[in-house]
């Protein structure tokens, strides 16, 4: 049995979503065989998911979202990185009620980058979701060598909307080694870098951006991706435009400028963490994540899972803290059934404040089903 599962995202980790249903399995069937294989799809957790399948978790201090420096990780394996902007410039960097929508910078995670470069990197996975910030990766090419000056000549400042102020980049200086690896841009959604579908209308307003926020960044990123099609032609505009570049506050558009290639972020994940030969072993599938709903289905971990496991021919089921999807829908994704914690306990506070707990009975129930 495989137990391939998301973080229940302000309750569980990945690794204590295996745990905890590791444990639920084993005390209704005691010698049943387990193999657990958490799973991130780019966002917050990724870098956790590769220290659990064996790379070595590597610590830095970067600038973090505001400026400060925060101790961030990456994950090494060999010469393959797995690099996760939010561990430098995520939301959960931010205190508590605290949001810089304009200011916010992605400096830290070019400084990530480049470490993983230092430490002899020749593929990199860019984890990228859950940022704290909009300024389309300029933080983070400047991190990387690269120069936004305004009208005086002088670097502006950081966060989406200084980029108002752009009078020229300069890209002449970005670390050579970018073009000697392979770069990878994993990310779970495929928004363009501006308009109604991009980066700040659509994520903006959950970082703290007012709709006046929105309508400046939206502006500003237009006109950063205007100045760069001046330094270095017209890819910058079809960067624009391509799948990923509006990802994690337009950092993917950054990521693309400097050749990264964009794979949704669960292929990618499954891919570096060994997961088909592991699939190949298991008898039954067990995926999940805090919330199944209709996000799940575009290309959020368990729907990644369900895909696989289905085409392996493999039966999958899935835990999960709430269920907003169908038994029809979830059938549709490869999902024979979902076990929500909130049928063993209809309080969702508690589910979230005691779901490790939880979740061991829902596990107990898969094996009664499953297993007896």
């Amino acid at each position: 049995m495989l137990i391939a599962a998301d973080k229940f995202k302000g309750s569980l980790t990945a690794v204590q979503v295996a745990d905890r249903v590791t444990a639920g399995l084993r005390r209704v069937v005691p010698e049943a065989e387990v193999e657990a294989l958490p799973v991130a799809d780019g966002g917050d957790g990724t870098v956790d998911a590769a220290v659990a399948a064996g790379f070595e978790r590597r610590e830095v201090r970067v600038t973090g979202p505001l400026g400060e420096p925060v101790t961030a990780a990456y994950a090494l394996r060999g010469e393959t990185a797995v690099v996760e902007m939010a561990e430098a410039s995520g939301l959960q960097r931010l205190p508590a009620g605290v949001f810089a929508p304009l200011t916010a910078t992605t400096y830290g995670s070019g400084e990530l980058l480049a470490a993983a470069l230092d430490a002899g990197a020749r593929t990199i996975v860019f984890g990228v979701g859950g940022s704290a910030t909009t300024d389309g990766g300029s933080g983070m090419l400047a991190a990387l060598g690269a120069r936004f000056l305004d009208a005086d000549g002088e670097p502006v400042g950081p966060g989406g909307g200084a980029l108002s102020a752009l009078a020229t980049a300069d890209l002449s200086g970005l670390d050579p080694r970018l073009t000697e690896i392979e770069f990878v841009l994993a990310s779970d959604v495929d928004n363009p870098l501006t308009g109604p579908k991009g980066a700040p209308a659509v994520y903006g307003p959950q970082k703290g951006a007012t709709p006046d926020d929105v309508a400046v960044l939206d502006a500003a990123l237009g006109h950063f991706a205007k100045v760069l099609e001046e330094a270095i032609g017209a890819r910058a505009a079809e960067y624009a435009t391509s799948p990923g570049a509006g990802a994690a506050g337009g950092i993917g558009y950054g990521a693309l400028i400097v050749g990264a290639g964009f794979r949704p972020g669960i292929e990618v994940m499954l891919d570096v963490l060994g997961f088909a030969p592991t699939l190949e072993r298991a008898t039954l599938v067990i995926t999940g994540e805090g919330s199944l709903d209709e996000q799940t289905l575009h290309g959020k971990a368990p729907a990644g899972v369900a895909a696989a496991a289905r085409s392996a021919g493999k039966e999958v089921v899935a835990v999960c803290g709430r269920l907003a999807l169908s038994p029809e829908t979830l059938g549709r994704a490869g999902i024979a059934r979902a076990y929500p914690l909130t049928e063993v306990e209809p309080d969702v506070q508690r589910c979230i404040a005691e779901a490790g707990p939880i979740l061991e009975s829902v596990a107990e129930r898969i094996a009664r089903d499953f297993l007896t």
